[in-house]
């Protein structure tokens, strides 16, 4: 997209351990659990974002921002949204009049999830939503219902 582009990402659970050397007068037990929180995983994208402007302002000899606003993100909480922004995702391209079928836009996700090639994406686990590429296919020829979802996508800019 000129201005925009959505990302659906899974957080896992994550949690690391660190162990300090333990000195003769401390307790043994010196391990930390450390959870990532919404902020810090908000920075990682945060940094980024940061990085791919600098690349641009740099290869295009330019300065200042690249994006207009700051990045939002969304917890998905059910089923039914993680499917229906499946759907609206792949779809974006054509609502916003890039290409006249969204399966002809060559930078989507969709076409990866349809491919046997080697992809770094969670295929496997995203077509077991819809068991399988059949059925995956058979979901998006379908009309998008954006309904239940419209709140979460209100800053599509076009």
């Amino acid at each position: 997209m000129r201005n925009h582009f959505h990302l659906l990402v899974r957080i896992k659970t994550c949690r690391v351990s660190e162990t300090r050397q333990v000195l003769p007068d401390e307790i043994p037990e010196t391990r930390q659990v450390l959870e990532l929180d919404a902020r810090e995983i908000g920075q990682r994208f945060n940094n980024l974002f940061n990085s791919y402007a600098k690349a641009i302002n740099k290869a295009y000899n330019r300065t200042g921002s690249l994006f207009q606003k700051r990045f939002g993100r969304i917890e998905v909480t059910s089923d039914s949204y993680f499917l229906a922004l499946i759907n609206y995702i792949h779809r974006n391209p054509q609502k916003h009049g890039f290409v006249e079928d969204f399966r002809d836009y060559p930078y989507s996700s969709y076409h990866a999830m349809l491919s046997d090639k080697a992809t770094r994406l969670k295929r496997d686990e995203v077509l077991a939503w819809f068991a399988g590429k059949e059925h995956f296919e058979q979901f998006h020829g379908m009309a998008a219902d954006t309904k239940p979802i419209e709140y979460l996508v209100v800053d599509d800019y076009d």
